[in-house]
């Protein structure tokens, strides 16, 4: 019998400890994601859970965090021009990289694409 992977559940993103506000700043007040709170036993660990359906974006808080750079989620968005647009009057910087896409840094310089659907 052949098992197959079927999916994707989550994608975990590292942070710095004490992260958290900075987080909900950018993944719920910028990008619109709701926050979903985490079960107990793992809240005491710290982070932050964003999930609207099935996209489910996890940041987990690490002792010697360093950003990634280079692996990153794609993240489909239904408007990517607006939500461009509203980064950048945030002071996001928003690299476009064609007019489908573009990339963005979070507050702990965690490379984000942005992809129109």
């Amino acid at each position: 019998m052949v098992v197959r992977i079927v999916g994707i559940e989550h994608v975990q993103l590292a942070m710095p400890p004490g992260g958290e506000g900075a987080a909900r700043a950018f993944y719920t007040g910028l990008l619109g994601i709701p926050e979903r709170a985490k079960p107990g036993h793992l809240a005491a660990r710290g982070g932050c859970w964003f999930e609207d359906g099935p996209l489910k974006l996890h940041l987990g808080v690490e002792a010697d965090f360093r950003a990634a750079r280079k692996a990153h989620p794609g993240l489909l968005v239904d408007d990517l021009a607006a939500l461009a647009q509203r980064l950048g009057q945030a002071g996001v910087a928003v690299d476009r990289d064609g007019p489908d896409h573009c990339y963005v840094a979070d507050p702990f310089g965690n490379r984000i694409e942005l992809i129109q659907a």
